[in-house]
């Protein structure tokens, strides 16, 4: 009688084969964009998805953070912080927020979308602009942004997909460099109309407005942008973040301490 021979798959090949498959399920979970809230301002019109959101509530990619006339700071996991003004709607994607409407200050290393553009940033402190129709505005308080146009897509809102600006081709294969005070204005249809300087009068408005104004966390470049202004604009008055005094321990009559 003529032997068989069988042959065995070896059982380690196999477990490590679905081990690299759960390490990279594992990672794409682990590099999903999100973003906590840390303050809200002027009531309590900010929300996650059409939900009221609270201080230390999290959204997670591809969820939309949105205010009203409300105000407020998000911690990104990168590290970096965005202060939304009112009004303002941004989606979370696994490389990019997406600005779809109104007005974000971002402090630190944090790259942006809007419909018709890519923003890379280098450790920085910028606002980020986009109207009613469309036309972004992109001001660098402090650092470097790399400004890359898109195709714009057909709508800007209605729940866009996530990374839909990363996705598209460049119009250009040349970047724009937006380095410290200088800001880029951009028409609806991705073509750049400006880039100036910015002034001292602007800093002071920025610094006074609602991307400062009342908020008692600070942004994690604030330092950057302290020692930048001082050296460019000695009169311009810096924002700071008040100091909580600590009480003193409580008296009790006659002069004494409690005792605790």
């Amino acid at each position: 009688m003529v032997g068989t021979d069988i042959m065995l798959l070896p059982s380690v090949g196999l477990f490590t084969g679905f081990s690299l498959i759960a390490m990279t399920l594992s990672s794409s979970v682990q590099a999903a964009e999100t973003a906590m809230v840390q303050e809200i301002l002027d009531g309590n019109q900010l929300y996650i998805d059409s939900q009221q959101a609270k201080v230390n509530q999290k959204a997670t990619e591809p969820q939309q953070v949105s205010t009203g006339d409300s105000r407020g700071q998000l911690l990104f996991n990168s590290g970096a912080s965005g202060r939304l003004n009112r009004f303002s709607r941004m989606q979370l994607g696994s490389s990019c927020y997406h600005l779809t409407q109104g007005q974000i200050l971002v402090s630190g290393k944090q790259d942006g979308c809007t419909r018709s553009a890519r923003l890379s940033v280098r450790g920085t402190n910028y606002v980020l602009q986009v109207s009613d129709d469309g036309a972004t505005e992109v001001s660098v308080l402090e650092g470097e942004v790399e400004y890359r146009s898109v195709e714009p897509q057909a709508q800007a809102d209605q729940s866009p997909r996530m990374d839909q600006a990363q996705d598209q081709q460049p119009l250009s294969d040349e970047p724009v460099i937006i380095r410290s005070g200088e800001s880029l204005r951009v028409t609806p249809d991705g073509m750049i109309s400006a880039l100036r300087k910015l002034t001292a009068g602007d800093y002071s408005s920025i610094f006074a407005g609602p991307l400062f104004e009342g908020f008692q966390t600070e942004i994690p470049a604030l330092p950057s942008l302290q020692s930048y202004v001082r050296s460019q604009f000695p009169s311009v008055r810096i924002p700071s973040i008040p100091t909580i005094v600590p009480s003193s321990t409580p008296r009790i009559p006659g002069g004494g301490f409690f005792r605790f």
